[in-house]
């Protein structure tokens, strides 16, 4: 089963190689009737925030989440931090890693990743370490399949960095460094590279760096013997001009790439080459209302598709909404389903939790992350009634504990 990027629990069941097709549908079959039951019921949810006076926000907060009855808990204080915006969790369920401000080796403030150590009793984060990026602005984690290798994106800087993680959940310095060269069709917004996220192909051979400045959806081969990133070949993808690629996400077929663009409110579908580790454009659609299409002032910050395949679901950060889209598990083809309302203010992040039942939005400006119900059928939401307050809240990462 591969559930969404923002779910922990993401068995590697689909190695796209020669061979090994038949068993790989298989598994995406499999997967979809039996997400609920793999997933188990009990979650700790971890949420990223951008820590300021203004909003109050102290670091890394953590609430309890039952899939059954659907009851989520106020969030706790888990671990003080500055600016720990986005987060991942380790294939191990031990540790976790946000992106933020360091303390470097010479002592100094500066901006990489820190890990550490879960308390799955009390969802209470403890810090191993930190270890500083060369780029400025680091804005996204990562972590790969094997949880021996986590990545950083530099929205600031135009770069991204690796890391190597060791047995006990430690980052090394940085290992690898590659700093993003060019420019976009919008001057103001694309004088210059703008690294927004990293992501790894379902068989971790690839990751995907997707660069708002220049376009382009940057390609990596892996090496989590080393934690090192090497340039793939082809070396990236291009989005619409203008667009902005900020995040992406893998189809559980393994065969579709979904990359949501920030500045142009659109969606871009690629066919994806397992072997060679391509994209190819299939399509590309608009992420808003008809009604509001070609409007100014909006921008998309997330894209999640469900574990079954069928549906995805973008956040349109400054129009206030989700989209809901319709997917053809065969084509990758998108069709528009619904746009809610995200119950909240700029929804900079949503997630679905691993069983598909449920979404968490969240919601930057008006800190507060709210719960919708997912329809199995359709895939479309209804908002619970349930909100929580989280100050500044970014990011929402689950964590299996059954």
């Amino acid at each position: 089963m591969q559930p969404p990027q923002c779910v922990l629990d993401h068995a590697a069941t689909r190695r796209q190689h020669p061979g090994t097709m038949i068993r790989s549908s298989l598994a995406f079959a499999f997967a979809a009737l039996t997400t609920t039951a793999i997933a188990g019921e009990n979650f700790l949810v971890y949420f990223g925030t951008n820590t300021n006076a203004k909003n109050g926000s102290k670091g890394v907060y953590v609430a309890r989440f039952n899939s059954a009855s659907g009851e989520l808990t106020q969030p706790k204080l888990a671990a003080e931090a500055g600016n720990p915006g986005f987060l991942a969790v380790h294939p191990s369920k031990k540790f976790l890693y946000a992106c933020g401000d360091v303390t470097s080796a010479d002592g100094k403030k500066a901006g990489g990743i820190s890990a550490f150590g879960i308390d799955k009793a009390t969802g209470k984060l403890a810090l191993i370490n930190q270890a500083a990026t060369a780029g400025a602005g680091p804005c996204h984690v990562s972590v790969d399949k094997t949880g021996k290798l986590a990545t950083i994106a530099n929205y600031g800087g135009g770069s991204i960095g690796s890391f190597a993680i060791k047995e006990d959940g430690s980052v090394s310095p940085e290992v690898s460094f590659f700093q993003h060269e060019g420019s976009g069709a919008d001057p103001k917004r694309q004088a210059g590279p703008h690294a927004h996220s990293v992501n790894f192909s379902p068989d971790n051979r690839f990751a995907f760096a997707c660069d708002l400045g220049l376009d382009k959806v940057l390609i990596y081969k892996t090496d989590p013997a080393t934690g090192r990133l090497t340039p793939n070949d082809p070396p990236f993808a291009k989005t619409p001009p203008g667009g902005g690629p900020r995040h992406l996400a893998f189809h559980p077929s393994g065969k579709f790439v979904f990359v949501n663009n920030e500045m142009g409110m659109s969606e871009t579908v690629f066919a994806y080459d397992a072997e060679k580790g391509a994209l190819t454009e299939i399509e590309t659609v608009s992420t808003l209302p008809e009604a509001d299409r070609g409007k100014k002032g909006f921008s998309t910050a997330e894209t999640v598709v469900h574990p079954n395949g069928r549906v995805v679901y973008v956040s349109n950060r400054t129009h206030d909404t989700i989209a809901v889209f319709a997917c053809d598990p065969a084509t990758g083809k998108l069709t528009p389903l619904q746009h809610v309302s995200a119950e909240g203010e700029v929804p900079r992040n949503i997630c679905l939790d691993p069983t598909g039942k449920w979404l968490i939005a969240a919601h930057q400006n008006s800190g507060t992350a709210a719960l919708f119900k997912v329809d199995q059928d359709s895939g479309k939401l209804t908002f619970t009634g349930s909100k929580v307050n989280v100050p500044g809240s970014i990011c929402v990462r689950f964590l299996a504990l059954d």
